[in-house]
């Protein structure tokens, strides 16, 4: 007779890939498991002819539509994404040969310096747009081998993994009540890799001499700088696509490590946050970490910036914490000075830009800006930002008006009176004083007019979805038809704060449906229902979220999860 839970396990055979997969390997506890389909067959596979799966013509397609599609300057020989399919005419062949004989030389990268906002700067390398396709060639076919074998708490430059999954992450660590942090600074991480134990590791799946042949010429290329090329015995030059992948895997060590030890870390590229839960933990962990990246990996640890510190004093991928409860995702200080002094630039007063021109480059800079910093709660500070822009372009416009009879003709043509016109055309005050003052004439609504867009508007449309009063057991509801349908969900539960009692159930009308039965609520409303509309969550009117973000069915529809 079997048991219950015999019954309840489908029959697996012996030395089956399920039944190798159906065992969580040590050291993963309350990580969420690799199902068979994140893990690539080639991962288990002898990799002996990965150079022709790099040459393979579809492989080679897409990675000339990713490259046009990221665009950049040219290498050292002057060559365009514009001109590379013309270039691939004439010498794709030649190259094609080199890359099968093992003869093939990359040409060094172009040097370019970057000013860091802390000061110093950050060294670039540009390869050419054939390396560039070459490069990216590999990594669509490197990428499954390696990635598969990765740390789950691994999140830079991962496909399907982001910033701010790390920044939640790091959230949820806080909230269990790890409130101290061990932040690692590796200085000029992409600079130092020592390539002898990177090829040492690439080495351990990579099987194809041919391809590591051709990782090691990338890696001692060269730089070009003031037209004389200057051999690379250490590093990986920042710019090229193959670096961030060539990164992680030597920091997978590192990463093992941690686990092995059972520490709760985040890492993202070369930014390594370790929470504990005292002072004196913490020492006794940056200690032991830095002597092994420094004794195993022959990296070097910046210890002036690496600290043991409360997490809400520190700064992780522009993000900060509030020290309450609930570590409320905040942004960090320096993220507000950078933003500040990137608007500043556009904005200067100094710069003859045409107004359009500026409106579009804000657009661009703020949309993307808000974009990536809508995580936090930053509610107030898009307000503040909003009106302390267009009093900016307020500034850079009274400057542009220089004469007096150019002011009054402007000022009259906005609808101020006459009298008003006056004083303020002659008036000894400067652009950034008279800002204010022409304030009524150049309203919110002159500048939306103009095509200025409010981050405000767009950090609404951006944020979670969810109510604040949104209770646990409605999002592990929520998270389960999203698991069962294989959708992306990350979203963390918040602590209910919900007005009476309520009950939360699937509807058995609808399979797909969330329902949420409350009683005695504000707006006297029994019913309210959630329902999955493709890859989106679609809310009735009147559940009661403070915005439409689309229609649907009669439905308000929030932001794709």
């Amino acid at each position: 007779m079997r048991s219950r839970e015999e019954h309840r396990q489908p029959k697996i055979p012996q030395g089956s890939c399920q039944q190798e997969g159906a065992v969580k390997p040590q050291g993963t506890v309350g990580a969420p498991s690799s199902s068979p389909a994140q893990i690539a067959p080639s991962s288990r596979e002898d990799h002996s002819d990965l150079l022709e799966r790099m040459l393979d013509r579809e492989n080679l397609r897409l990675a000339y539509k990713r490259v046009v599609q990221n665009g950049g300057a040219p290498g050292v020989d002057g060559v365009t994404v514009a001109e590379l399919q013309a270039y691939l005419r004439t010498h794709w062949e030649h190259v094609k040969s080199e890359l099968q004989a093992g003869t093939y030389r990359p040409a060094p990268v172009r040097r370019v310096e970057i000013p860091k906002p802390g000061g110093g700067v950050r060294l670039l390398g540009i390869p050419t747009v054939m390396d560039r396709l070459l490069q990216q060639a590999l990594l669509q076919v490197m990428n499954p081998i390696f990635d598969a074998h990765f740390s789950w708490y691994s999140y830079g430059f991962r496909p399907g993994k982001r910033a701010h999954d790390a920044v939640l992450q790091a959230q949820r660590y806080i909230r269990d009540g790890y409130r101290w942090v061990v932040d690692i600074d590796l200085e000029k991480f992409f600079d130092r890799v020592n390539h002898d134990m990177l090829m040492a590791r690439v080495a351990r799946k990579v099987k194809d001499k041919r391809v590591l042949k051709l990782i090691r010429a990338y890696l001692n290329a060269g730089v070009m700088i003031n037209g004389v090329c200057q051999r690379t015995e250490e590093g990986t030059p920042q710019g090229g696509p193959l670096s961030p992948l060539l990164a992680n895997i030597l920091l997978d060590d590192l990463d093992k490590e941690l686990t092995r030890r059972g520490l709760r870390f985040v890492r993202y590229a070369d930014d390594c946050n370790i929470f504990v839960a005292s002072k004196r933990a913490g020492e006794r962990v940056m200690e032991s970490v830095i002597r092994f990246l420094e004794g195993k990996l022959k990296l070097r640890v910046n210890r002036d910036k690496s600290a043991v510190d409360r997490p809400w004093k520190r700064k992780f991928l522009g993000f900060s914490f509030l020290s309450d409860k609930e570590a409320t995702i905040r942004l960090a200080p320096k993220t507000i000075s950078r933003f500040k002094e990137k608007v500043r630039k556009i904005t200067s007063r100094s710069r003859p830009i045409p107004m359009e021109e500026r409106i579009r480059r804000l657009n661009q800079y703020t949309m993307g800006w808000v974009s990536y910093f809508r995580l936090a709660s930053m509610k107030n500070h898009c307000e503040r930002f909003d009106q302390w822009i267009r009093r900016r372009l307020r500034m850079c416009l009274w400057k542009q008006w220089k004469r007096v009879r150019t002011r009054i003709r402007e000022l009259r043509a906005l609808g101020v009176p006459e009298w008003a016109c006056h004083v303020m055309a002659n008036s000894r005050r400067g652009p950034w004083e008279m800002s204010r003052t022409i304030n009524y004439a150049l309203p919110t609504s002159y500048w939306e007019a103009k095509g200025l867009s409010r981050m405000l508007s767009r950090y609404m449309v951006s944020v979670k979805p969810f109510p604040p009063s949104m209770p646990h057991n409605i999002h592990a509801k929520i998270k389960a038809i999203y698991e069962s349908r294989r959708l992306p969900y990350d979203f963390p539960g918040t602590t209910p704060s919900i007005v009476g009692r309520a009950h939360c159930g699937l509807s058995r009308q609808r399979p797909d449906h969330v329902r949420l039965v409350r009683r005695q609520s504000l707006h006297h409303r029994s019913t309210k229902v959630l329902a999955l509309q493709g890859e989106k969550l679609a809310v009735f009117p009147f559940f009661g979220f403070p915005h439409p973000l689309g229609a649907a069915d009669g439905c308000r529809s929030a932001s794709a999860i």
